[in-house]
């Protein structure tokens, strides 16, 4: 009986942010610095089924659908809300062998009801709408309320990942989006976990060539290439 042969290496997949998409400057910048190291980075759409009606459980299942047959091994790469998706497919899903978390949105239905507290949020659930700025097409778009209750489905509060994966997390300590201390706490006592902080905010534009380095370096014993 001929045996197929065990694939090179593992794949490597991006996951955006919130409000964000495949080809954001973020995802465009940091998929051609880790090519420019030999890796090949597949950039998801995970504006699904659409922004409108955005839902981490489409998220977390357009990725799993993504990630190959039951033999492949993937390397999730997750920005924000991306970063969330990767850790929440990892604990579900054994073909993912590593992480690398973005300013990760850990605890996100926690963090909108927070930022939203009081008539923000009663005007969002009453209506089913609220306004956000679509960073994919540079215009103000909506989301309905069915989001936040999908992300409290899918990430209940003071619920943690489950990762048992090495995972790398780069964050910035001037992210006034996603307040690091998640990070932080994520990270400690978790000995396959961590944590690279920066000075730079959500975005990570400032310390991009920095954070490539780390993420090349954690990503060297997972690669196909000699450049990595």
């Amino acid at each position: 009986m001929r045996m197929s042969p065990q694939p090179l290496g593992p794949r490597f997949l991006y996951l955006h942010g919130f409000a964000s998409g495949p080809d954001s400057p973020k995802g465009l910048a940091f998929t051609r610095c880790l090519g420019d190291h030999g890796l090949v980075v597949e950039r998801l759409n995970l504006r699904v089924p659409s922004l409108e009606h955005l839902r981490l459980s489409a998220a977390i299942a357009v990725t799993i659908a993504a990630m190959g047959g039951e033999r492949d091994r993937v390397v999730l790469i997750g920005s924000s809300l991306g970063g969330l998706t990767a850790a929440r497919v990892a604990e579900r899903d054994p073909r993912v062998c590593a992480l690398v978390l973005l300013a990760p949105a850990f605890q996100a239905a926690k963090g909108w009801r927070s930022r939203l507290a009081g008539e923000p949020l009663r005007r969002w659930r009453e209506t089913g709408w609220i306004e956000v700025d679509d960073y994919a097409t540079k215009q103000r778009a909506r989301v309905d309320y069915g989001f936040l209750e999908d992300l409290e489905a899918m990430d209940p509060a003071d619920s943690w990942p489950d990762v048992r994966v090495p995972t790398l997390i780069v964050h910035g300590r001037q992210d006034a989006v996603i307040d690091i201390d998640g990070s932080r706490t994520f990270a400690s006592g978790r000995r396959n976990v961590r944590l690279v902080e920066v000075d730079d905010d959500h975005a990570l534009v400032a310390t991009l060539p920095a954070t490539v380095l780390a993420v090349g370096r954690f990503l060297s014993p997972f690669g196909n290439g000699p450049d990595l």
